[in-house]
């Protein structure tokens, strides 16, 4: 399951990825959204009601396009990261990273020994084409592989330096939403309080050199956060997508519906 170039190594500066997080997982809907030119799609196993083997048609579906496949997996826990990676995945998110020590977990949980801790069950698993590609994934897997920590509470911004200093973490993506709650501003992730931590944790990441994600905001929106030098927006969501259509559509036929 290997691509010429590996999808970090596509989010080079001055160019934003932009991608659509996969949550009703439905993999005709994942393959529309492929098709339109997103740069990757975020299959959500945390706030998704999908499961593991729910993962596979969604990658099916966007095979040929030029759409990586990333997964957030529902906890920091190594059988988790375990099972997407032997599913096969361009990267990983990890949500509640709030200290260097899980962020430095989430990367053991990744990497075979001597590095980490990954189970070794490469000759069956779907990321090496079921064996038929053992050596080659075991020589590329890891270095190609993009791992994102979520920064999403104020004890994370406290340690934000330190976890972005952890070898092994190439991106901090901030969750708005739950930061600017954590920081007892349910609701309000354009709080000054909030967008003064964001301000911290953008500047613990170019000081570390890795890369910043996170998503738009009802006062910063995808543009700005390019223009900010965020190498990943995840701009749009399948189940929106499909709700704000449909809303739309119905009110300009129906006017008062919706």
């Amino acid at each position: 399951m290997s691509a010429a170039v590996p999808f970090k190594d596509r989010l080079v500066p001055g160019r934003t990825g932009i991608g659509c997080w996969l949550q009703m997982f439905n993999s005709i809907a994942a393959e529309v959204v492929a098709q339109a030119g997103y740069d990757c799609v975020l299959i959500d196993l945390e706030h998704g009601p999908g499961w593991y083997l729910d993962m596979i048609p969604l990658i099916h579906a966007i095979q040929g396009q030029p759409c990586a496949p990333l997964v957030r997996v529902p906890s920091n826990d190594p059988v988790a990261l375990k099972k997407v990676l032997d599913i096969g995945v361009a990267g990983v998110m990890v949500p509640s990273v709030d200290t260097a020590e899980q962020a430095a977990a989430a990367v053991a949980a990744c990497r075979y020994p001597p590095k980490g801790h990954r189970g070794m069950a490469v000759g069956i698993v779907r990321a090496s084409d079921y064996g038929a590609r053992t050596q080659e994934y075991l020589a590329e897997s890891e270095d190609a592989l993009m791992i994102m920590c979520q920064i999403e509470s104020a004890e994370a911004v406290e340690n934000v330096r330190e976890i972005a200093a952890v070898e092994g973490v190439d991106m901090l993506f901030i969750g708005p939403f739950d930061l600017s709650a954590s920081l007892g501003h349910l609701g309000e992730p354009d709080h000054p309080k909030a967008r003064a931590a964001i301000d911290e944790i953008e500047a613990a990441a170019k000081s570390a050199g890795v890369m910043l994600g996170t998503i738009p905001t009802p006062g910063r929106s995808a543009a700005d956060l390019a223009q900010a030098g965020y190498s990943l927006v995840m701009a749009d969501s399948d189940l929106l997508l499909l709700r704000d259509a449909a809303r739309s559509s119905i009110a300009a036929k129906r006017p008062g519906a919706g």
